[in-house]
């Protein structure tokens, strides 16, 4: 057995990767366009997860108010479209100023604290956002705002699903690479090192608090244009993005998948939509089947999905390594007669 083929960690992601880049040519082979717009959302909500994993799985900062960042990011496209600004750069910019500065603002504000206090403040702030959003009745409030000038960045326009599926794919094979170098890098090193024991990195002379407030910023600032494809698929921005559940959901994506892992986000996304979607279609007390078969499917692994398949590794590995010692000896005994 190769040692790729005995790796399912290794391949399993990159064949899943390889079947979502092929979901438009099988779409339209098929004539089903509704694969289209789900697969996107699950790409999507796997970028979403990217970034909660570099605060939450990384840095071990259990935030509870990514969804703010999330709204922020369709609510840059919906309100620049509502005063008919269809440039999308100018959405990616105002998504990226918008959220950058106010994960700055909270993030230095729910870093004075840790543990329970820094998940309820950044929970807090969620829900400040939430109600400042449902109170702009300009905008909508309660109801939302239609998207009617989606992002045009030059020649590619994300009026159509298929559009915004490839530009969500190319995006979340991008932040995948990044977040593999981030995490080989000094950078990730100093804050999953802060996770273990942030005294001890503190005491070798590195400002955990700094790191970790760039950190937070990253995450907050990649969450933003997960927000911003988001609004492009529904071609609607609604306060419900930014309300605490959704930002529990991104946490239960990041464990299910593997926290602090490459791959976990976008693992944990396809089962935990994948597994929603198919319960929808048997059952209206779909909840009551998925809950526990989301806590089953986070412990078969001790870090989740990757997790499992990491433990499939080690007992290939094994395998492996019992077979060549077996041959070794059984060469040798032939080789004594």
């Amino acid at each position: 057995m190769t040692p790729f083929i005995s790796r399912p960690s290794a391949w399993v992601p990159l064949l899943v990767l390889v079947l979502l880049a092929a979901v438009p040519f099988v779409a339209q082979a098929t004539g089903q366009q509704f694969y289209v717009a789900f697969f996107a959302r699950i790409i999507i909500y796997a970028i979403a997860a990217c970034a909660l994993n570099i605060a939450l799985g990384y840095g071990g900062l259990v935030s509870f108010g990514h969804s703010l960042f999330l709204g922020l990011g369709a609510y840059a496209v919906g309100i620049a479209s509502f005063h008919e600004v269809g440039n999308g750069w100018i959405h990616l910019a105002l998504c990226l100023g918008v959220c950058g500065l106010v994960a700055l603002v909270t993030g230095a504000i729910s870093l004075r604290t840790t543990g329970i206090a820094f998940i309820m403040i950044t929970l807090a702030f969620a829900q400040m956002g939430y109600f400042l959003f449902v109170s702009l009745k300009h905008y909508g409030g309660d109801d939302g705002m239609s998207i009617a000038q989606t992002s045009r960045f030059g020649p590619v326009d994300l009026a159509s699903a298929t559009s915004v599926y490839v530009v969500a794919f190319v995006v979340l094979v991008l932040t995948i690479w990044w977040l593999a170098k981030l995490r080989a890098a000094p950078f990730g090193m100093v804050i999953r090192g802060a996770k273990q024991n942030a005294r001890r990195v503190n005491a070798a002379g590195i400002p955990v608090v700094r790191y970790q407030l760039l950190a937070y910023v990253m995450s907050g600032m990649l969450t933003g244009v997960a927000g911003l494809l988001l609004a492009n698929l529904n071609a609607f921005a609604s306060p419900s993005t930014l309300a605490w559940s959704i930002s529990g959901e991104l946490i239960v994506i990041v464990v299910i998948g593997g926290l602090g892992t490459v791959f976990g986000p976008l693992m944990g996304a396809l089962v935990f939509l994948g597994l929603e979607e198919i319960l929808k279609g048997f059952t209206d007390h779909w909840m009551v089947i998925f809950g526990p078969l989301i806590v089953i499917v986070a412990l078969l692994g001790k870090s989740g999905i990757i997790g499992l398949l990491q433990r499939l590794d080690s007992r290939a590995k094994r395998a492996d390594t019992h077979t060549t010692s077996a041959a070794a000896t059984t060469g040798v005994a032939e080789g004594a007669l």
